[in-house]
This record gives structure tokens, sequence and C-alpha cells, in this order.
């Protein structure tokens, strides 16, 4: 599952949506960590320009917690006219996304390895963006785990703040209650209009490649539900 965490506004005390379990980075992924994070990575101390980070001016999606980092791979390979930011707190993936970047010569993708909410708060310039992602969050299950969700009414929020207006923000999950969750809180945004009308979920948009395990989870029976909302 990809995983960032959040805050609640008005809260001294943040609400984490993810538990740091990383694994032993691979040989390959620490010398990708070592040799191509310095001109791939952004470091969250040092100041950001979108312009001089790519640099060129041209439609910027931002996905949050890219888990391995194929799909963003593949989409940034697939639309080189756009850029990418990537952001992941678990260093395999960030490795294992920089080794991928390189094998296949991409070049429109910038990662953070840090907290997303703290990027979002502290780096990226309100109204700059042209479409979040925020696939296959983890669903926290479990009623008592709810509020761990980082799709929470503040969060929503903030995103509203980074797009452009008109831009998008993209949620997929294959956990229903889940899904039934975003459904619930953006809608009730006044931020954003779902793209599919109130009340319903989005076809997947052919830029959102289908994963190893979306395609096992149907073979399955297992659903994926896309929500798809433009900034009003």
């Amino acid at each position: 599952m990809n995983e960032t965490k959040h805050s609640i506004q008005g809260q001294d005390r943040r609400i984490r949506s993810f538990v740091r379990r990383e694994g032993r980075l691979t040989p390959g992924q620490q010398r990708a960590l070592d040799e191509l994070w310095p001109g791939l990575g952004l470091a969250f101390e040092t100041p950001l320009s979108l312009t001089e980070a790519f640099g060129r001016s041209v439609p910027v999606t931002l996905e949050i917690g890219f888990g391995n980092g194929a799909s963003l791979a593949e989409m940034a390979a697939q639309d080189p006219h756009s850029d990418f930011i990537g952001i992941e707190v678990h260093r395999p993936g960030v490795g294992r996304l920089l080794m991928e970047l390189e094998r296949r010569s991409i070049g429109n993708v910038r990662v953070f390895c840090h907290d997303a909410v703290e990027v979002l708060e502290d780096k990226i310039p309100d109204a700059s963006l042209d479409r979040v992602l925020l696939f296959f969050p983890d669903p926290w299950p479990k009623k008592k785990h709810h509020k761990r969700r980082i799709l929470q009414p503040s969060f929503v929020a903030l995103i509203a703040r980074k797009l452009k207006p008109g831009g998008v923000f993209h949620m997929a999950t294959d956990w229903e209650p889940y899904a039934r969750h975003m459904l619930e809180v953006m809608d009730a945004s006044p931020a954003f209009v779902n793209c599919s009308g109130k009340g319903h979920y989005s076809p997947r948009p052919e830029y959102r490649p289908v994963t190893k395990f979306e395609r096992r989870g149907q073979r399955l029976g297992h659903g994926v539900w896309d929500l798809l909302y433009r900034r009003a």
C-alpha cells in the first residue's frame, strides 16, 4: 500500500496514516540512491522552484505515496510533455523508482523522500499543480484506525490549495468501504466537483496503469474504484 500521513488542522499533534516498515535496501537500490538522487531527488531542506527543478514550465502531476514507482515511471514515460513529482517515505521504493527511471531514460520525474503533508504544506506553491494522484493508500480498515486515513477534510482542503483551478484530484482504492469514505468526504468539499456526478465513481482513465496487484485482484474478482474530482 502507498502511504503517507496527514495533520488535523487545529490540533497540535499529527496523526500518521503510515507506519514505517522499511525493509533492507538491495545493492541496486542503494547504488541508485547514492548515484541518482543528486540529479533526481528533491531535498526537503532546499527551497523548491518547479521551473528550476525541471528546467521548463509544463503541466505538473504530483503522486502521493508511489510505492515501488512502477506506475509513476510508466505515466511519465507515456507523457513526456508533462513533469511529475513523486512522494514516498520508504527508501527502498524510492531506490527502485530511481533504478527504473535510469533503466528507461525517463527524465521528467523528481522525487521527495519525505512526509507528503509536510511537502505539500511547505514546498509546493499554491495553485501550481495540474493533477494530484493518490493511488491505493492504506485503507486502515478497523474502525478505531479510521482517523489515520489520509483522506480527511483537512487533507482535501490542502490539496485544493495546491491545485490550479480546473486541476484534477484522482484517487483509486481496492477497498470498497474506503471508496465510500472517499466519496463522502470529497462530495462534501465545496472546493471540488465530481467529474462523474455527485455520488458516482469514475471509469479508470487510460493514463492510470493497471498494477500487477490490481490484475491479480481482478482475477480474484476484487474491485477497484477510481474517483476523479475537478478543482472548482
